[in-house]
C-alpha cells in the first residue's frame, strides 16, 4: 500500500489517496508448476517474455514453447537448455540408483545410444534396467553409482 498526501496551504484542506501494490497476476499464470511446460510458461511470465523469446533462447520455433506450455512433453535434446532457461531442474529424482541414472540422462537430454557410449555399456542393457525389464546385478548398480557420483559437477 502507497499514500499519498497532498497539503494545500490556500484553501486549508488536506486528503490522501491510498493505492494497492499489490501484484496482479497474469490470466494462465501457474502459481504450482507441476509439468515442465508449466515451469517454463511461469518464468517465462515472471521475466516478461514472449514465447517468441523463449523459444530464440532456447533455439526451438515459437510453436514448440506453445506445445510445451499446453501440455506436450519437450523432446530429450532440448532439456539441457531448459533447465539452463530455468536455472533449475524442473523434474523430481527418485532416491534410487536405477531412477537417478533416469533422471540424469533426462535431464542431459541423452537417448540410450548417447547414454551407452558416455557410460561404455551396451545401451540395450541400459533400456532393460530403465525400463524395469531388469535390475541390474549389484556389482552393475556399484558402477552406475561410481558413473553417477563422477558427474557430480552436474548433479
Amino acid at each position: 500500500m502507497c499514500t499519498f498526501l497532498y497539503y494545500s496551504d490556500s484553501k486549508r484542506h488536506s486528503f490522501s489517496i491510498q493505492i494497492s501494490l499489490e501484484k496482479q497476476q497474469l490470466p494462465g499464470y501457474p502459481e504450482f508448476p507441476i509439468t515442465v511446460g508449466e515451469h517454463i510458461r511461469k518464468k517465462r511470465m515472471d521475466l516478461g517474455l514472449l514465447q517468441r523469446e523463449v523459444a530464440e533462447i532456447i533455439g526451438v520455433t515459437e510453436s514448440s514453447v506453445w506445445n510445451w506450455e499446453h501440455g506436450t512433453e519437450p523432446e530429450l535434446q532440448y532439456n539441457p537448455k531448459i533447465i539452463k532457461f530455468l536455472g533449475y531442474i524442473p523434474f523430481d529424482c527418485s532416491d534410487d540408483t536405477v531412477g537417478r541414472l533416469a533422471w540424469y540422462k533426462r535431464a542431459m537430454g541423452m537417448n540410450l545410444d548417447l547414454l551407452g557410449e558416455v557410460m561404455g555399456r551396451d545401451p540395450e542393457q541400459l533400456s532393460d534396467w530403465l525400463s524395469g525389464r531388469h535390475n541390474p546385478l549389484r556389482k552393475n548398480r556399484e558402477k552406475i553409482e561410481l558413473f553417477l557420483e563422477s558427474q557430480q559437477t552436474f548433479l
